[in-house]
């Protein structure tokens, strides 16, 4: 009876670790003509706009993170780095602990261009 009862213990706790893992989150990425200072500065403004609150932001390093505080939790990373003069912008988000599909963020990386005014 007591192996019966750690095996289930066992069983249980294999099962709760399966459900707490998480999927590397896909990037979506689109080139900049913008300087890598005023794409992640506009970037960071464009995030908080939407409601985000930043919770990671360093300029050297070209990243930040925020998240959405109403309730699935969503959470955006922002990479920029420079890239023939210009800029380029990875971005990935979660739900919860979810990736969301990374042609979701298409809108986003729409409306950076727009801040840049590299609009079409």
């Amino acid at each position: 009876m007591k192996r019966l009862r750690c095996m289930l213990i066992v069983s249980a706790l294999l099962v709760l670790a399966g459900c707490a893992t998480q999927q590397p989150a896909e990037t979506r990425e689109l080139r900049y003509a913008a300087s890598t200072e005023q794409t992640f500065r506009q970037a960071v403004e464009l995030m908080m706009t939407q409601g985000y609150v930043v919770r990671h932001a360093d300029l050297a390093l070209g990243r930040a993170e925020a998240s959405l505080a109403r309730w699935p939790e969503y959470r955006l990373q922002l990479q920029v780095s420079e890239e023939g003069g210009g800029s380029r912008v990875r971005v990935s988000a979660l739900r919860g602990n979810q990736p969301l599909p990374p042609y979701l963020l298409d809108p986003w990386l729409v409306e950076l261009q727009n801040k840049l005014g590299e609009a079409p």
